[in-house]
């Protein structure tokens, strides 16, 4: 009979019924139960806490339980907590898809509300796909996605993914085929690049990329200059541009969204993740308002044919407004209700973000730096909010996660990589003890 490491009745008696993501169930180790949530803190439910280097999978920005989103999910829980999106609307949907078209890069100004990151990406792929076949091309049916990228684990998503390196090997010959290539580095690369898109262009409706970082396929880091050539080659060669900022967009790599870095304006621009600060699941495809148009035609086969069941549902829309209040607080520096309600844990909230994220990358950067002289150890990059260990290939760093809960820490290494992704109002001395949890156990592993 094997031990129950957590005699708890809830647990004992569902955990058998339970299938957990990207876990080999067979060898996995049990899973923790978490009794509660706190600012950048987890609770156990044997007492133990945690500080949260990874923001729940990089959603929970503003941190766990902040009282104004979640009095925006109390208010609107009892109103309607949700309707369907096909004939009806409401008001949170339409007030959150104009604020959202008022804070994206230039243009995008149309909103389609999904309920994961995974479908956005989806949403932006069929759009491009019946753009160009409403405008009467239907050539052009195949996309760029490059090497080391992610976005998503839907069949189209996995097929704009690294058919090897991201999560997907399994289904590799089973995907449309996409044309994946390196991200072009240097002028050797650019040409390569301009001149293999000028000979495919006829058949590819867009190229997606995640800009400036690549989330899952293994925190690679490339410049605002490199995505802004990659940008101007493919509107040079008439591909719609899509930007899957599901992860690093409101603020994680420093701006409110990585294009804007670049100054690029993509024509379709995927979010989500931190939406909702972490809270409840929605995301979101933006497009440009040319895009929009041709969809719109006499003929009812020219329409756009998704729907998520619980597409905009209401108690997302109200967190994530309440959380673009919070942002918008910040940047403004204006005074609200928001700013009385906020507990003493999240005062934070009213620093100026880019000046916040700044300190949070010099931080890392200087923490996680004696990391690099270590064994075992390739690399150590930061980017905004994100701090990244790279190792050798041959070091199981999937060992280290309960080393990091012993220190009192929730780390999650996978590949060859071990990373924080804070939530970002953490303050500098839990972000102290989540960088020396790391400096500590590599150096005792």
């Amino acid at each position: 009979m094997t031990h129950d490491p957590f005699p708890i009745p809830w647990y004992s008696s569902g955990i058998e019924h339970i299938w957990l993501p990207y876990t080999q169930m067979k060898t996995a180790a049990k899973p923790l139960p978490v009794v509660s949530t706190q600012g950048c803190r987890i609770k156990l439910a044997d007492g133990r806490e945690l500080i949260d280097g990874i923001a729940s999978w990089w959603s929970a920005c503003h941190g766990y339980n902040h009282p104004h989103i979640l009095q925006a999910i109390e208010t609107q829980l009892r109103a309607m907590p949700h309707v369907m999106f096909g004939g009806l609307v409401h008001e949170p949907a339409l007030t959150l898809a104009r604020r959202l078209s008022e804070i994206a890069p230039e243009g995008l100004n149309r909103v389609f509300f999904a309920d994961s990151g995974s479908v956005a990406v989806e949403v932006a792929l069929k759009i491009a796909l019946q753009y160009w076949r409403n405008k009467g091309n239907s050539k052009k049916d195949r996309f760029i996605c490059f090497k080391d990228g992610y976005h998503g684990d839907t069949l189209g998503a996995m097929s704009v993914s690294d058919p090897e390196k991201s999560l997907h090997k399994a289904f590799r010959n089973s995907i449309i085929k996409q044309y994946v290539l390196d991200i072009p580095h240097d002028e050797y690369g650019f040409a390569e690049f301009d001149s293999l898109l000028a000979g495919v262009h006829g058949n590819v409706a867009g190229l997606i990329i995640e800009p400036l970082v690549q989330g899952a396929g293994g925190m690679r880091f490339h410049s605002a200059d490199i995505l802004g050539e990659i940008y101007r080659i493919a509107k040079k060669h008439n591909i719609l541009f899509i930007a899957d900022e599901i992860a690093t967009g409101f603020y994680r790599t420093g701006n409110l969204f990585a294009c804007n870095e670049a100054g690029i304006a993509p024509d379709l621009m995927c979010i989500g993740k931190a939406l909702t600060g972490g809270t409840i699941t929605l995301a979101a495809t933006l497009a440009r308002e040319d895009i929009f148009a041709a969809f719109l035609s006499d003929n009812p086969d020219d329409a756009f044919m998704h729907g998520p069941t619980f597409m905009a549902n209401p108690l997302a829309c109200a967190a994530a407004n309440a959380a673009l209040d919070l942002f918008q607080l910040a940047v403004s520096g204006g005074q609200s209700s928001v700013k009385e309600n906020a507990s003493a844990n999240c005062k934070l909230q009213t620093a100026n973000w880019p000046m916040r994220i700044e300190a949070i990358e010099s931080q890392l950067a200087k923490e996680l730096e004696p990391c690099r002289a270590l064994p075992g150890v390739i690399d150590v990059r930061v980017k905004g909010a994100i701090g990244v260990v790279q190792m050798e290939p041959s070091m199981d760093v999937r060992a280290l996660r309960p080393k990091f809960v012993e220190r009192g820490v929730w780390v999650r290494p996978f590949k060859d990589i071990i990373y924080l992704m804070p939530p970002l109002v953490i303050t500098p001395e839990e972000l102290g003890v989540l960088t020396e949890a790391v400096v500590s156990t590599l150096r005792d592993a």
